[in-house]
């Protein structure tokens, strides 16, 4: 059993923020997400940039497209040298293998159903299953496809409990502890979710908003760990 990774969502405009952010709380996180605004702002020389902090990368890109297109996307995020990359589930199971395929050393993790969709939401989008019934269909289309891992909200977690997760890694967005949820719909505390099986806790706002960022990042990791230790007590 391995301790769950804190991802810091690096949700900045310009790569001196990044820079400068990424350096103030390092030692309190695990992976730095870089996601659409930084990358399309700032091009692949951020990602060049942070992984100068010695730190894993997460290229969050959500890449959704014919699976030739996927596939050349995929293969250039490999030459940068990222460790994680996202694709949408929704983009179906040949997708997902041209993804696999052409992923050589990248974890390729398939966002399930995104954090702001509720059923409401889902339903306006010609969806006719719930959105827990969809995370399931598109857990099983990863499997498949033979990805790393899936990107969900705590909310499906206790759902993704009852099924085999044939060494999938769970990413979870949208962790909270007792601040605005935002734009995200389903949330869950860091500690719910790690016992529930979380992986990798991505957090954003909450730290980058923070008096503080620092101290909030030290405060998401203690908790972490706190709920990892507990998880392995009790499972002796």
């Amino acid at each position: 059993m391995e301790k769950p990774q804190l991802a810091f969502a690096l949700d900045v405009s310009d790569t001196e923020a990044a820079v400068a952010l990424a350096h103030k709380i390092s030692q309190h996180v695990d992976i730095f997400k870089i996601g659409l605004e930084l990358f399309t702002s700032e091009g692949p020389a951020v990602v060049s940039e942070i992984k100068k902090t010695g730190k894993k990368i997460f290229l969050d890109l959500k890449l959704h497209d014919i699976p030739a297109t996927v596939a050349g996307a995929v293969s250039s995020a490999s030459k940068l040298g990222v460790d994680y990359l996202t694709i949408h589930t929704a983009g179906g199971l040949e997708m997902m293998k041209a993804a696999a395929a052409a992923a050589g050393n990248i974890k390729i993790l398939g966002v399930t159903v995104l954090t702001s969709m509720d059923e409401q939401a889902q339903a306006a989008t010609g969806v006719n299953l719930s959105v827990g019934e969809t995370v399931l269909k598109r857990f099983d289309l990863a499997c498949t496809a033979k990805i790393a891992g899936i990107v969900a909200s705590g909310k499906e977690l206790e759902l993704l409990s009852s099924v085999d997760k044939k060494s999938m890694l769970y990413v979870i967005p949208g962790i909270r502890e007792n601040t605005a949820v935002g734009d995200q719909k389903r949330v869950m505390d860091a500690k719910t979710a790690v016992s529930l099986g979380a992986d990798i806790l991505v957090v954003g706002r909450p730290i980058r908003d923070a008096a503080d960022p620092a101290f909030a990042a030290a405060n998401f990791q203690k908790k972490i760990m706190e709920a990892f230790s507990e998880k392995k007590s009790n499972a002796k």
